[in-house]
């Protein structure tokens, strides 16, 4: 039998306080972050599990978990939690360390539609899902696969065959890049 060895970090969790702003210690597990996350379903850890890793200073498992990546940031988990912790904050400070530590996600595709997200809305200020589907289709080799999804959006209406830029978002990130974001 393979043992599991957890090395806890004691000071990650007071790091993190720092970097957010957010009392993580303050989280008293009651589950309302996840049970109202959309995407919860596909997550590894998801925010309870999320947050208890980090009071615990388990470094490699909240840096490591698929939950940095596939977080919508709806605010959904801040908005309900009865500490007024702003867990998607957390969340974000996670992703950002990760990022700056060069922790990759298990799925690479993760971190592959991660880029292509941020860049679109870098380029655009806003999101273009037919650039942003057509992209990932292709970077992995399955340019076919939300095809069909994509022409009943566009006949629908629900998304713009030729890409808008957000009005005033170019300052925005100008502002975000000064500031070392």
């Amino acid at each position: 039998m393979k043992s599991l060895v957890i090395i806890p970090s004691p000071d990650f969790r007071r790091e993190l306080e720092t970097e957010s702003g957010e009392r993580v210690s303050s989280c008293i597990q009651c589950g309302k972050c996840s049970g109202s996350c959309p995407v919860f379903a596909i997550m590894d850890l998801g925010p309870r599990r999320l947050m208890r890793a980090v009071q615990l200073g388990l470094r490699e498992e909240a840096l490591g978990s698929n939950t940095l990546w596939l977080c919508l940031f709806c605010m959904t988990c801040s908005s309900r939690c009865p500490m007024k912790i702003d867990v998607a904050r957390v969340i974000e400070t996670l992703r950002h360390r990760a990022i700056k530590e060069g922790v990759r996600p298990a799925d690479r595709e993760i971190a592959l539609f991660h880029r292509l997200f941020l860049a679109e809305i870098e380029a655009l200020g806003r999101a273009y899902e037919l650039g942003l589907g057509g992209a990932y289709g292709l970077l992995t080799l399955r340019p076919w696969t939300n095809l069909r999804e994509f022409g009943a959006m566009l006949r629908r209406g629900k998304v713009p065959f030729i890409p808008e830029r957000a009005a005033g978002s170019g300052p925005l990130f100008e502002k975000a890049r000064k500031a070392g974001g």
